[in-house]
């Protein structure tokens, strides 16, 4: 999933667990590993978008968002972070490099490359909505399950 390289199996893990937390796995599987997915899709009703030259800043008016991407990133968010890490669209590498920096704001690096997944979770819940302990009023999914998707994309527990 994570398209990236040169990173850790570790943060590539943690990566693609942080994709199937926002969207999952069969919605990964019907889309380009997510990275082309609109917020509010589901595998049987995909939401895609066509071209990855920028954020599609799609607003879906049910659920007030213009999330999209595999990390389910805001339009509103797009300029700073394309300037900030010199990001030439919105591809699936761009989505990983930018996903990344969010978890170095956070900073939840040193304990993901010690596999410390737990704790990684827990700095990086103020970013994505899914994660345990987040408080924005949607789903969010237990620390063992995404355990499990970390492990089960490769990812190393300390």
């Amino acid at each position: 999933m994570a398209r990236l390289t040169g990173i850790s199996r570790n943060m590539s893990a943690f990566l693609d667990m942080i994709a199937i937390s926002e969207l999952g796995v069969a919605l990964i599987r019907e889309s380009d590993d997510g990275y082309n997915v609109l917020v509010g899709s589901t595998a049987a009703k995909p939401l895609l978008f066509r071209s990855y030259a920028t954020h599609p800043d799609v607003y879906n008016r049910a659920l007030n968002s213009d999330a999209a991407g595999a990390y389910q990133f805001m339009a509103r968010y797009w300029p700073y972070y394309r300037d900030r890490l010199g990001l030439a669209d919105f591809g699936p590498v761009s989505q990983d490099r930018w996903a990344i920096e969010m978890i170095r704001e956070c900073g939840a690096v040193a304990a993901i490359e010690a596999g410390r997944i737990t704790q990684a979770i827990g700095l990086c819940k103020s970013r994505w909505a899914s994660l345990p302990g987040a408080g924005y009023g949607q789903h969010e999914h237990t620390a063992g399950y995404l355990v499990a998707a970390y492990q089960g994309a490769g990812g190393v527990m300390a």
